[in-house]
């Protein structure tokens, strides 16, 4: 796994092979990125990483720029992957919360100007999601979820929705809250 671009440009990390994860694929992580770039300035934007997994978004996101970052994850070896490898760079900026994603999407209060989420494509929720983080009101106002899910799903009739992306077998779709007139 590497950070692609950013002041952590280049820098590699070791996935344990007995992980469950998968990270994005650096040529889908780069893509998405760059449409990302065309919605949202995201030096300074907070932002939020849901299904952290092996912490690949978040170190992306850090590294270009966002202050704060939270990454939430469950799964303990995971977490404790993530924290290591911020540590490793020396990144202090980082909220890792290890838990639930559905009940810290309950609890949230805070809002943000990117959400990342990356759920396993086997999860009987996968479909629900987009609609729970976009009615929780998690987006501020010009904010953008980006969503990565498997080919068989469609999202095009969610509200907020503004586009899909394909790059080989991994699909984006994001979804923007208007800006406040």
């Amino acid at each position: 796994m590497r950070i692609i671009t950013g002041i952590y440009k280049g820098r590699h990390f070791d996935i344990p092979r007995s992980f469950k994860a998968r990270p994005t694929t650096d040529f889908a992580k780069e893509n998405i990125f760059n449409v990302i770039n065309g919605y949202i300035d995201m030096e300074g934007a907070r932002a939020l990483d849901l299904f952290a997994g092996t912490g690949s978004i978040s170190l992306e996101l850090l590294s270009r720029g966002c202050k704060p970052v939270i990454s939430v994850e469950m799964d303990r070896d995971h977490a404790a992957f993530i924290r290591e490898c911020m540590k490793k760079i020396g990144v202090d900026d980082n909220i890792l919360i290890r838990g639930d994603v559905f009940r810290f999407i309950k609890s949230c209060k805070q809002q943000f100007d990117l959400i990342f989420a990356d759920p396993p494509y086997a999860l009987p929720e996968l479909p629900t999601i987009p609609q729970l983080i976009l009615q929780k009101d998690m987006l501020a106002p010009g904010g953008l979820l980006v969503f990565e899910h498997g080919k068989h799903n469609d999202f095009s009739d969610v509200p907020g929705f503004v586009e899909h992306r394909a790059y080989g077998s991994v699909n984006f779709s994001l979804f923007r809250k208007p800006k406040a007139e």
